[in-house]
């Protein structure tokens, strides 16, 4: 794992619980500060890693698609909302998931960013084959505009997910936003894929 980053988003951990003995045994020396949604079974589950020497970390919300974190900054006290979120697979799931994400309340004074494997893709060309649900589409990005969030450009991979089969389908699921406000910390800004080629869902840094 990038020692380089501060902060670790994971979905779909399928982990009941986390204890910091385990994070030290999957993270660099210096994560050492954690907060979690367990899994149902060995379904879902989230978690979200930082380092307590550069950030404090409080628990803002969470629900069953989402996890939510404000974290200040050790340095200077800047704030900022974090939300990683795990959406569901199924059709009606995703209906229901949608209609919340849509009203999502941030506030209006805080920077935020929202990363997620949303199983859903904006356009006909985020996967290699036919198929697309038009209408689960446009309901995703109808709730992107609402909330008004800027999509992160993804660098070095056209596609996040694979079935593994042959030849095999390939999809864009993952997805990486930013409130507007963020624009005058993050004049450049995108998410990289590292090179892995054999993936069902990847690992992606910001």
């Amino acid at each position: 794992m990038d020692s380089n980053c501060n902060v670790i988003c994971l979905q779909e951990t399928k982990k009941s619980s986390f204890d910091l003995i385990f994070i030290k045994r999957i993270c660099p020396s210096l994560f050492d500060a954690f907060g979690y949604i367990p899994s149902v079974g060995a379904s879902g589950g989230t978690i979200i890693i930082w380092k307590s020497s550069l950030f404090s970390g409080t628990k803002v919300f969470e629900n069953e698609y989402c996890l939510s974190m404000e974290f200040s900054s050790i340095h200077n006290s800047d704030s900022w909302i974090l939300l990683n979120i795990y959406a569901p697979c199924t059709a009606a799931g995703k209906r229901d998931f949608l209609l919340w994400f849509k009203h999502i309340h941030m506030p209006d004074h805080m920077n935020g960013l929202i990363v997620s494997d949303f199983n859903l893709y904006r356009n006909p060309s985020d996967r290699n084959k036919p198929g697309a649900d038009h209408n689960e589409m446009y309901l995703f990005n109808e709730a992107i505009s609402k909330l008004g969030t800027v999509e992160i450009p993804l660098k070095g991979q056209r596609y996040t997910w694979s079935n593994k089969q042959f030849p095999p389908l390939l999809e864009r699921l993952d997805w990486f936003f930013y409130l507007c406000l963020l624009d005058c910390y993050l004049p450049q800004h995108v998410c990289l894929f590292p090179s892995y080629r054999n993936f069902g869902s990847c690992p992606l840094c910001y």
